[in-house]
């Protein structure tokens, strides 16, 4: 174990020059563009040049449901991806970049923990590539152009009140979540109520993630719906960015952005990071560009999806990969003693205590997902155990006994404290199960109605009574099949914290009925938006938020990031 801080680490790591990194992928540099020493983006149309190469493994991490005790998924991930390469294969990790939102507010840093890290981390919890700033330049962009088309005579004939597109910012702010802009008078526009989301929840964040390439960006961003025009309910038409004509801007501003990073892990194992829609409120996977420019540069490719399995994972196996037209050949769920113990009715403040009953009784969340991926989504996994230093070996075994009677395997897994070497014995597990026989399907078919496929989504995957569309959602999911939209798939907005839509029924609650309070057809990223509880898309700064312990010296050398 070490007491120094995961930027300590990282600070003090000897990084390599990004050319030897892409080098370990085969990457030709004409492909490179580099940004400094350390990054480089990858020129997309090198997944068209290797369009004939046969696909390396896909390996999916994902975890319990999350608690404030931690779960360590992107570190695990990490871990993997240097572990198998310790162990003799060519792998590379790809992953999520993190949203500015986070890295100030609570949940800190994404890049991993310990000496299972992604460097440059500072860059890479910050502007990194400035690929999140091109996003909300493209969001906004179109944003600007509803109100000037509404400004010079509304041609479009659009109903101000019925506008649905939002700005957006990178940036926790609750004071944006609802505002009214447009005053001061005639030359100032018209006035309207508006709103901000953060920008890891704008549709063009989605939109980027599941585009092929540029052309396919661009006839996404066209097919975004922006609002509605005036006249009954009935009589409404969709509003796009397409009748706005403002797709080709917003593809020139995201002409960079739509190509994935290069950087490295602490270990000089090559890493892909591209895109980051949160997975409580959008989709939670990185770019299908870069997670399918790893699968052809390396036998192995590590991805995360974000949160529990009910949340990311599903998302990823129900929308990315169909999408796609990809699928994992394992999956590994992330666990820790502590959450296990939280989900069991332990205090925060007393999870350093050995407490087998509560452990015991946190373990049907695990089991929960475990038997999601197995039995719902015919995935092969492995439950990675990720070692604390308050954990007892008794506690260990538990875990990987009450497992053995599920018939899935629990690794213990010291990434944190040994990068790859702690991750070997998983790394091992992983290449076994990637030849496992493989029964992928999805948890729901896109037949039905909307109603029908959330509460397929809430009884199959959440394990609850179904689901409940409130009056406003039922007249929604009537205009969005109305429209054309009613066989796309659905993207659950819910919380993090909990099988259900309350976050405080922790562990694996039963006799829960989801209830859905608002539906938004993303027409563009082609997935329907089920919003739930009380879930926002524009976060707030907790109490005492990370910002107010980051700082920069007189030489640059920032402190306190993570």
């Amino acid at each position: 174990m070490t007491d120094k801080s995961d930027i300590e680490i990282a600070q003090a790591a000897e990084i390599k020059p990004i050319r030897e990194i892409a080098e370990k992928l085969d990457i030709d540099e004409k492909y490179l563009d580099l940004y400094g020493k350390y990054k480089a983006k990858i020129d997309d149309r090198l997944l068209k040049d290797q369009k004939d190469k046969p696909d390396g493994k896909l390996i999916l991490v994902t975890a319990i449901t999350p608690t404030p005790a931690g779960e360590g998924k992107t570190t695990t991930s990490v871990g993997l991806a240097d572990g198998l390469s310790v162990i003799g294969k060519k792998a590379c990790a790809v992953l999520r970049e993190p949203s500015l939102g986070p890295v100030f507010g609570l949940k800190g840093g994404a890049a991993g923990g310990g000496y299972a890290q992604v460097v440059p981390m500072e860059d890479i919890n910050l502007h990194f590539t400035g690929d999140f700033h091109a996003i909300g330049a493209a969001n906004n962009l179109l944003a600007a152009m509803i109100d000037n088309s509404i400004y010079h005579g509304n041609p479009l004939n659009i109903d101000p009140r019925k506008i649905t597109w939002k700005r957006c910012v990178d940036m926790n702010d609750r004071q944006l979540r609802f505002i009214v802009d447009g005053l001061g008078g005639k030359a100032n526009g018209v006035p309207r109520e508006d709103g901000y989301d953060i920008t890891v929840a704008s549709e063009v964040m989605a939109v980027l993630c599941l585009s092929s390439d540029l052309s396919d960006l661009k006839k996404r961003l066209s097919k975004l719906i922006v609002g509605y025009t005036y006249g009954k309910l009935s009589e409404q038409k969709p509003v796009t960015a397409g009748d706005l004509h403002a797709e080709g801007a917003m593809a020139a501003l995201l002409k960079d952005a739509i190509r994935p990073n290069l950087v490295q892990t602490l270990e000089h194992t090559p890493v892909i990071i591209h895109g980051g829609p949160f997975a409580n409120i959008a989709h939670g996977c990185n770019s299908v560009i870069a997670t399918k420019m790893g699968m052809k540069l390396a036998d192995y490719t590590v991805t995360e999806a974000g949160f529990g399995a009910d949340l990311g994972a599903e998302k990823f196996l129900d929308i990315k990969c169909r999408k796609a037209g990809i699928h994992p050949d394992a999956v590994v769920v992330v666990a820790t003693v502590r959450a296990l113990k939280m989900h069991g009715g332990k205090a925060k403040n007393q999870l350093g205590e050995e407490d087998l009953q509560a452990l015991k009784e946190g373990l049907p969340n695990l089991l929960r997902h475990v038997s999601n991926i197995r039995d719902v989504f015919g995935l092969p996994c492995v439950v990675a155990l990720n070692a604390f230093p308050t954990d007892t070996q008794k506690e260990w075994e538990l875990v990987e006994t009450e497992c053995r009677k599920h018939d899935v395997k629990a690794v213990l897994s010291e990434a944190w404290a040994k990068g790859g070497e702690g991750s070997k014995v998983l790394a091992q597990e992983v290449v076994r199960l990637c030849e496992e026989p493989n029964h992928f399907r999805y948890a729901y078919e896109l037949e039905g109605t909307i109603a029908e496929r959330i509460d397929q989504i809430a009884r199959i995957v959440y394990r609850g009574d179904g689901a409940l569309l409130n009056d406003a959602a039922e007249k929604e999911a009537a205009q969005i099949e109305r429209m054309g939209f009613g066989n796309l798939p659905i993207c659950m907005a819910k919380t993090q914290y909990s099988f259900s839509d309350d976050p405080k029924k922790l562990g694996a609650p039963e006799h829960f009925k989801v209830t859905v309070r608002s539906l938004r057809v993303n027409a563009g990223a082609g997935f329907i938006v089920a919003l739930t509880g009380d879930i926002m898309t524009m976060p707030g700064l907790p109490t005492h938020p990370a910002a107010e312990n980051i700082d920069v010296d007189e030489n640059g050398k920032i402190t306190g990031l993570f």
